[in-house]
């Protein structure tokens, strides 16, 4: 295949991955605004805005790892080039991490069982209503 496909690709995914964090952002404000105005409970509603923006970051993170990944496996193979992508994936999955431990509280695999579309959930859900699992 011609390299000109895999640099549209690359883009692609370099497009779709500040997308993600800048609808997602939107997404998490108008979220974040719902819930203060049913709860009228602002720490609720800021903590809601950072567990969903932090996700969504996440989310935009890997996918511009994805990004660099396609872009280094189509490129002319080079040490430098296999440097600078694991400097790369080292950087992010280090935000990635960080992000996580500020969200959760705690390291990831101590906290298995909060994922994004529980929060949202969560996010969402009616003053008094029960949670999903708990009907």
């Amino acid at each position: 295949m011609s390299t000109r496909f895999f640099e549209v690709v690359t883009d692609a995914f370099e497009v779709i991955g500040v997308s993600v964090m800048v609808i997602g952002f939107v997404v998490s404000l108008v979220v974040t605004a719902r819930r203060w105005a049913r709860t009228g409970d602002g720490a609720l509603a800021f903590s809601t805005l950072r567990k969903m923006f932090g996700g969504v970051i996440l989310l935009g993170l890997e996918v511009l790892v994805a990004a660099d990944l396609v872009r280094t496996i189509t490129s002319t193979p080079s040490l430098t080039e296999a440097l600078i992508l694991a400097l790369i994936v080292l950087i992010r999955t280090v935000l990635s991490f960080s992000l996580q431990v500020e969200m959760d509280g705690v390291a990831p695999w101590r906290r298995a069982l909060v994922t994004g579309p529980e929060v949202l959930a969560a996010a969402v859900r009616r003053p008094g209503e029960p949670e999903a699992s708990a009907r």
